[in-house]
């Protein structure tokens, strides 16, 4: 069956927080390669957005978390194939020596040291809310060389970028 240009897929985002640092990935691959961005990753046939948030978890991390807390959702929309819904989930985990995963780097980031690292902008918003305890429903709109032209939060109807 061939996806439809423009067509979402669905993926999570899991961030894993220690205090007001998160354990985020450089990434190996594209989409966002170099970038470091929370593990996650796209749902498997029948599987509901938190059980994959677990299951990417622990497959990218060897990290067991028995819940994650829904945050939001990120929705990402562009002219070309990159067209998204992301499920955002959040655990509270205890520090642990960053694990080798095969996706890339895993290295926990203070949140102010957030903008000095090379992340996607959405993400930046999305960090904050997550430190803010604030639920969001996001939606991104990029240019076809998939450069941030807006992002809007639907619950306030805000602006943000």
């Amino acid at each position: 069956m061939k996806i439809p240009l423009g067509l979402k897929r669905t993926a999570t985002l899991c961030v894993l927080k220690n205090g007001d640092r998160f354990l985020l990935l450089k990434r190996f691959k594209e989409p966002n390669k170099d970038n470091f961005t929370p593990v996650g990753g796209k749902l498997d046939p029948f599987e509901s957005p938190k059980n994959a948030a677990i299951r990417e978890v622990f497959e990218e991390t060897g990290i067991k978390v028995a819940s994650m807390k829904y945050c939001g959702i990120l929705t990402e929309s562009s002219p070309t194939k990159y067209n998204w819904t992301n499920y955002v989930y959040l655990a509270e985990i205890d520090y642990v020596e960053p694990p080798i995963c095969n996706e890339g780097i895993l290295e926990w980031i203070s949140f102010e040291n957030v903008l000095n690292i090379v992340t996607p902008k959405t993400d930046w918003h999305i960090y904050d809310y997550l430190l803010r305890g604030k639920t969001f429903a996001f939606h991104a709109e990029y240019s076809e060389t998939l450069e941030l032209l807006t992002m809007v939060e639907e619950i306030e109807d805000k602006l943000i970028y």
